[in-house]
């Protein structure tokens, strides 16, 4: 387990009036009753972080640094405290969220992770031609756009720009150095495309800035347009994936030169240059919502906050076990925050169990969109969990990990109501996460009954679902 020593750094403060205006939960603008406003279609701003642990925040106990920003957003609607991600890496989960279904329903979704553009090219992909949460909502006349990380398939056969979004600005790749904008080979990893129409294009761009405040500064101005449709922006921010540079940090990034790698950018950084990074994503969150607060949109305005996967070496893992790419609940278990105006309660923490997919569900219902029949959902509609109209309730969810490494060290698990089973190393497991989050007690002995039941769970499902390549 990799757990972070205990210890106060990077401490920050924010500007109150920043805060504040996180702090809304169904009020704001007196022209706009919560009445009229749920009589509209809702706008929609999903933010995604990048590797960020399910204690990263403060609201969620991390005890280093503060996230007034996301706490903010978390006192005005509902936190979740189990919540997973679709898989314990980025590019399945964003398939899940993409499509609302199991990531190896699809060839891309068992990609874990999608390589460099230098390594994979553009030999698999999200098909263009796949309903996607983007392009059924704009077949249902929503202004569509994609601010920052992609990671679903390169050019040019696979794009944002040809899975439904009209505007898209970021990476492309898994990992992006936060003042270069190159990928791990040291490659240019910043673009820009259009997909209105026959007008689709996706060109690399040079822009100096950090990252983070450039993927921000592109949701604000989308935000403050004036326009005549509703609106869905995805923002999936790179942070605070590796290399670990904070804003302050751009002599992390120029000792990199001539030597980007995946382990070079692992190794770098320090514990306060990742409360920097998380600081300036939060920073960006409260621009964000500010910016809508400022539009008056708020009150019309459904805001979501997830991570796309477990932390890293940074991470603050609480009682969790596990990391990104494990099956162990510090790999899967991921913040989530939810405000919808009208309907979600203030400062609400639900324990209700929930995937990715069942945000993309949850999206759609919001908005009045329908899912492709060909392709049904795996996910839940949360609207009656987010209003409190419906108590904590058993979920089974999946997950299969491990397909491309070497030595078939394939890891497996199944949450069912408050049990678990896990494979991992080859060795077979099951957790009561009620009594046992860190998953430090097999009682696979005790419960035979409720193993197997899992088991056969899991094997069901897998006959579901793509298998991995031999």
């Amino acid at each position: 387990m990799d757990k972070r020593k205990s210890g106060v750094f990077g401490r920050r403060e924010f500007i109150g009036a920043t805060v504040a205006s996180t702090l809304l939960a169904t009020g704001g603008s007196s022209l706009l009753s919560a009445r009229s406003a749920a009589s509209r279609r809702p706008n929609v701003v999903f933010i995604l972080a990048d590797d960020l642990g399910w204690g990263d925040l403060s609201v969620y106990g991390e005890p280093n640094f503060r996230t007034p920003n996301l706490d903010g957003l978390a006192q005005s609607g509902v936190r979740f405290t189990n919540a997973y991600s679709g898989q314990t890496v980025c590019t399945p989960t964003r398939v899940s969220f993409f499509t609302g279904r199991y990531p190896a329903r699809l060839p891309i979704g068992l990609k874990e992770p999608l390589g460099s553009l230098k390594q994979v090219g553009d030999s698999v992909g999200l098909p263009p031609d796949f309903p996607t949460i983007a392009s059924l909502l704009k077949a249902k006349g929503y202004d569509t756009a994609l601010f920052g990380k992609w990671h679903c398939g390169y050019p040019p056969t696979y794009g944002p720009e040809l899975n439904g979004f009209d505007e898209y600005f970021g990476n492309l790749s898994g990992g992006t150095d936060y003042f270069r904008h190159v990928d791990t080979d040291g490659e240019p990893d910043l673009w820009q495309g259009q997909g209105q129409g026959n007008n689709t294009f996706l060109n690399k761009v040079e822009r100096a800035g950090y990252s983070t405040d450039l993927y921000t500064q592109q949701a604000v101005d989308f935000i403050s347009r004036r326009r005549e449709s509703p609106f869905y922006l995805s923002l999936h921010y790179n942070a605070p994936h590796w290399p670990f540079e904070g804003p302050d940090d751009e002599a992390i990034s120029n000792s990199l030169i001539g030597k980007d790698g995946v382990q070079s950018w692992l190794n770098s950084g320090s514990p306060e240059s990742y409360a920097a990074l998380v600081g300036r994503l939060d920073d960006g969150v409260g621009r964000v919502l500010k910016a809508l607060d400022d539009a008056g949109l708020a009150d019309n305005t459904l805001v979501i906050f997830a991570s796309d996967n477990g932390g890293e070496r940074f991470s603050y893992f609480g009682p969790l076990s596990g990391k990104k790419g494990d099956l162990l609940e510090g790999g899967i278990r991921v913040p989530t925050i939810v405000r919808w105006p009208g309907v979600t309660p203030a400062n609400k923490v639900s324990e209700q169990a929930i995937i990715t997919m069942d945000l993309t569900a949850t999206i759609l219902a919001a908005t009045g969109t329908q899912p492709d029949p060909r392709y049904p959902l795996d996910g839940h509609n949360l609207r009656t969990v987010l209003k409190g109209e419906k108590s904590v309730y058993p979920r089974t969810l999946f997950w299969r990990f491990g397909g491309e490494q070497s030595g078939g060290n394939i890891q497996k698990a199944v949450r069912s109501g408050e049990w678990k089973y896990l494979l991992r190393g080859g060795n077979e497991s099951l957790y009561n996460l009620l009594t046992d989050e860190g998953e430090q007690n097999d009682l696979k002995q005790q419960y035979p009954r409720i193993f197997q039941q899992l088991r056969t769970k899991l094997q069901q499902w897998e006959s579901q679902v793509l298998p991995y390549p031999a």
